[in-house]
């Protein structure tokens, strides 16, 4: 593909700031800040804090001195499209950099969200890491992961999607099937020697990059550790030696 690969003003890390309080939220969000590209607020914590969430890892970023964080909201939209639209149209005043949607949710639904947030890069969702083969036959979806993200992918891309979330393991048939300048971005990501916790289609993020991932989504590797700054600047320096740089 010959669109330009999008880049970022620090480690492709997009940290999930899955924090207990709004306070833990705001000095997660300071710590981390300097050394990855992305605040990403989540589902919990966005249904629990709401607004204030994303004002509290703003705050925080800037109390690190850092001013041009993205901000990652995620919080799984999925719905009728018309449904999707207004959810889409009530976040217009957050602006945020990358909005997730389910891909399973169509086409119209992915276009729905893209016509209202156009500087928004509309984000979609595959084929979540905790779901392996057997979950996936459960719900009648037939073949392997691989060819039921990736088909996924393109339509959502079609549909307008400028983002893709995928696990590590299908994020290069993906690379191939979509244009350079669609952001992949691949959760369940593990440091070797670290737990993989409730992801079960799971990489370390220097293969994750290797394999054409753009952005890496990091929680507990990070905010678990004892010095959050020190695992982030670590694991954002290893990126930096496999290419995973702005």
């Amino acid at each position: 593909m010959s669109s330009m690969r999008v880049t970022f003003p620090r480690a492709p890390i997009a940290v999930a700031l899955d924090a207990p309080s709004l306070a833990d939220l705001r000095t997660w969000a300071e710590e981390t800040a300097p050394f990855v590209s992305c605040l990403k607020v989540g589902l919990e914590v966005f249904y629990r804090d709401g607004r204030e969430a994303v004002v509290a890892a703003r705050e925080g970023a800037l109390s690190a001195g850092v001013t041009d964080s993205m901000l990652f909201l995620d919080v799984k939209l999925h719905d009728i499209p018309a449904t999707v639209r207004g959810a889409a149209d009530a976040l217009r005043d957050i602006a945020p950099d990358f909005l997730t949607v389910h891909a399973s949710g169509g086409p119209d639904m992915i276009a729905a969200a893209c016509a209202v947030l156009p500087n928004t890069r509309i984000t979609a969702v595959t084929v979540l890491t905790s779901l392996g083969p057997r979950d996936l036959a459960s719900l009648g979806l037939d073949g392997a992961p691989e060819e039921i993200v990736v088909r996924w992918a393109a339509m959502a891309v079609d549909a307008g999607a400028r983002a893709i979330v995928c696990s590590p393991l299908e994020v290069a048939a993906v690379r191939a099937a979509v244009p350079d300048d669609v952001v992949l971005i691949t959760p369940g990501v593990r440091p070797a020697g670290v737990g993989t916790d409730d992801q079960k289609r799971v990489t370390t993020p220097e293969d994750a990059i290797r394999m054409g991932a753009d952005l890496l989504v990091i929680g507990r590797p990070i905010t678990g550790a004892a010095k959050m700054a020190d695992a982030a600047r670590s694991i954002g320096l290893s990126l930096t030696e496999v290419g995973g740089t702005s």
